[in-house]
């Protein structure tokens, strides 16, 4: 199993921050280590917005796929389907979850957080592994809309 911190990061830092995502990895990696420093902490309450539970659970109540269950125990929530499963642990700082591989967080959380969030960053927590979730992104498809230039 892999573990993963999920932060709800501010958007003029990721505006910032959004292609300098190392930085930002270790900036966190250092917080977590080192959390009592005042001025890292400090910091990580500058660049961080908090998650509210009540929030998450409203969001994993309405926006689980059809396919997927889930079970809430005070600050803990099971999502899974018949293949795959992911605990999801509900911080004021963080999220914390584990699973079997970031496809299973791809297929059975990351959709839900997208409609949280777009600004989410994603780190391991023993391993060297973080980005951002990216947001959902659709082409319009509706061909009422669609403009071509030409230059004839």
């Amino acid at each position: 199993m892999f573990e993963y911190s999920i932060y709800r990061i501010r958007e003029e830092i990721a505006n910032h921050y959004y292609h300098k995502s190392d930085i930002l990895y270790r900036f966190l990696k250092e917080y977590e280590q080192n959390s009592g420093q005042l001025y890292l902490h400090g910091q990580f309450l500058y660049i961080t917005n908090k998650f509210i539970q009540k929030n998450i659970e409203y969001y994993v109540d309405n926006f689980l796929p059809k396919n997927v269950s889930h079970k809430t125990e005070q600050t803990r929530i099971e999502i899974f389907n018949k293949r795959k499963s992911i605990t999801l642990h509900i911080n004021k700082n963080c999220l914390n979850f584990r699973c079997e591989s970031l496809h299973d967080a791809e297929e059975l959380l990351f959709p839900v957080l997208r409609k949280f969030d777009a600004l989410l960053f994603v780190i391991g927590r023993k391993h060297e592994n973080y980005g951002w979730i990216s947001p959902n992104t659709k082409l319009n498809s509706d061909p009422e809309n669609l403009v071509l230039y030409s230059s004839r």
